[in-house]
Parts: structure tokens; C-alpha cells; sequence
């Protein structure tokens, strides 16, 4: 088993989320908004994030695979759940968990806006910029983390680690 060493804590974890839900609920007051996870990482982060946005939502999700068993982006994305809800009309607030190479979220923004959302952003818990190949604008950051592989509070190394309540990083 790898060590693992604390790199964001619980409270700060469960600050950001509130202040993040602040943002979101002012920036999309009046708008017919739909909070899209990103399955399986953003899971627990989501359900923390719209528990704090006092306004009016709906909630829906997609999987994707790209990493499988490993530590890195294999750039080939495969869909494995798409959302249930028409998106014509409404406000795409997608939320991750990490955004890492990039791939996977502009992959993800490409597909929304052909189901012809009015807008598609982006809330990311981890914004990682060390093996960032796309360029995405990411409307909404928790932290921004410069390297590391991250687990906990629903980041995962091998379907391990998700049920962390902290941000650590793992040391092979």
C-alpha cells in the first residue's frame, strides 16, 4: 500500500464547498440550472455542493472511464452514462472532481453543448495543472494543486481511497 499524506483537511474541504455554493446560487439566480456529476470521483463532493446551493436545481450525472486501474488520462474516452435529463434550454453546471490532463472535460463540455445547453461550465473540486495536454477554463475551483496523485473526499487510485473525508496524496 502506498503512504498517503494529508494535503487539504476536512474543515478546509467543507469551507471551499460553502463558499463554492455561494458563488454558484448568486451566478445562476433566475436560470434554469442543471448540476451534472461527473461519476464516479465527484459523487461526494456533488451531494455536499448542492446540499449548500439555495437555489432551485436539478441533478443529473455522467460516467466516463479514461483511467481506469491507472494513474494516468489514457486519452480514450468511453461513455458509459449519459445524462437522463434534456439539456435544451438549461444551464450546464458540470462537476468534477479533478481536472487533471483536461481530456476528459472538454470532452464532456464538447457533448453538452451539442445537446444545445444555453451554457456549460465547469466545477472542479481540484484543478491540477501538472499533466494539463487541453486548455479548459474551469469556472469554478476548489483548490488548485500543482502535482501529486490525489485521493479522498471521492478521488480515487484503484476504486480505493474514495470514503477519505480529507484531500491526501499518495507516495508510491
Amino acid at each position: 500500500m502506498p503512504e498517503r499524506r494529508l494535503v487539504i483537511g476536512r474543515q478546509q474541504v467543507h469551507d471551499r464547498v460553502g463558499e463554492l455554493g455561494k458563488l454558484i446560487s448568486a451566478d445562476y439566480a433566475g436560470k434554469n440550472l442543471v448540476v451534472v456529476g461527473v461519476l464516479k470521483g465527484a459523487f461526494i463532493f456533488l451531494a455536499d455542493l448542492v446540499r449548500v446551493i439555495d437555489i432551485p436545481h436539478r441533478i443529473d450525472f455522467v460516467r466516463v472511464a479514461s483511467y481506469g486501474n491507472s494513474t494516468a488520462s489514457s486519452g480514450a474516452i468511453r461513455l458509459a452514462k449519459d445524462v437522463e435529463t434534456d439539456l435544451r434550454n438549461s444551464h450546464v453546471l458540470l462537476v468534477e472532481d479533478i481536472v487533471d490532463s483536461g481530456i476528459t472535460i472538454a470532452w464532456l463540455m464538447e457533448k453538452f453543448m451539442e445537446k444545445q445547453a444555453d451554457s456549460v461550465r465547469i466545477c472542479a473540486l481540484i484543478n491540477k495543472m501538472e499533466r494539463r495536454e487541453r486548455p479548459v477554463d474551469i469556472d469554478y475551483v476548489g483548490f488548485t494543486l500543482k502535482s501529486g496523485f490525489l485521493v479522498g473526499y471521492g478521488l480515487d487510485y484503484a476504486e480505493q481511497y474514495r470514503s477519505l473525508p480529507a484531500i491526501y496524496t499518495l507516495e508510491f
